[in-house]
């Protein structure tokens, strides 16, 4: 009884603590949104610097309803979606083969560090130019962004095993793949899932980068278009949308952090 009795009290107070973030986040987004509708109406400044709310409501509803936002948000999440996953999937691979040979760490790693050291934005204008404007060039740029942070994390999370666990697998005659699917991916994820949080958000980025340098579709290409047509608020409406969809993919981490990791919590 008295172990139900604190499960039920932590599950409240969790319940409770949950409750409040979202009512604390809610409010924060009011609050923002009153002083953007106090500043750009009585701030004295023109609509194509800084328009209403209820302009890029009004301007959202139309994109929307064109099919024209749907399209090129469409286009920029298969961009994100693909570049995440070939960005993620070498960099586990890299990050792994590292962290288990250090010759191969001394040799690839002034490589590594020194592709990161590049700004995405001075690397995305050569892509454009070798590979084309096509989707495959923005599918790059994201997975070039998202390789570094992914890495580092799986290089940090396989070599935080402690030698005394593999000395326990050898002892219990555990093969290699047991090893690997049993003791170095689950000591592994809890810092490799806090690397693709990064990698979720900066995929976005990587693939606006590469729409903003040559596109014909995508939110970098809406922005792009908004920005030479003074429409201020479409630019707002591809912001927003940019910023959901980061939020979404950060929110998908969690879930998956929620599902594979709920053994911390116990």
């Amino acid at each position: 009884m008295e172990l139900l009795s604190k499960t039920s009290n932590t599950y409240i107070a969790a319940t409770i603590d949950r409750s409040w973030r979202i009512l604390l986040a809610a409010f924060s987004g009011l609050l923002g949104l009153l002083a953007w509708f106090l500043v750009s109406t009585y701030g004295a400044m023109p609509s194509f610097i800084l328009p209403t709310p209820g302009q890029v409501w009004v301007r959202f509803l139309k994109t929307l309803w064109d099919g024209s936002l749907l399209l090129h948000t469409g286009i920029t999440l298969l961009e994100v979606l693909m570049g995440l996953t070939l960005g993620v999937s070498v960099a586990i691979l890299a990050g792994y083969l590292l962290a288990k040979s250090n010759t191969i760490e001394r040799i690839l790693s002034p490589y590594i560090v020194a592709s990161q050291s590049i700004p995405i934005v001075a690397i995305a204008p050569l892509l454009i130019i070798w590979i084309g404007p096509g989707m495959l060039s923005k599918v790059l740029i994201g997975a070039l962004i998202v390789f570094f942070p992914v890495l580092i994390n799986t290089i940090v999370g396989v070599r935080s095993v402690p030698n005394e666990l593999y000395e326990l697998m050898k002892s219990l005659q555990a093969t290699r793949w047991q090893t690997l699917t049993m003791l170095e991916i689950p000591a592994a994820l809890p810092v490799f899932l806090g690397g693709l949080r990064i990698g979720a958000t900066l995929a976005v980025i990587g693939a606006v980068v590469g729409e903003f340098v040559g596109a014909d579709q995508g939110l970098g290409f809406l922005i792009n278009v908004g920005r030479g047509l003074y429409d201020t608020a479409l630019v707002f409406v591809a912001v927003f949308t940019l910023i959901l969809m980061a939020l979404v993919l950060y929110g998908a981490v969690v879930l998956l952090e929620n599902k594979f990791l709920s053994w911390q919590k116990h």
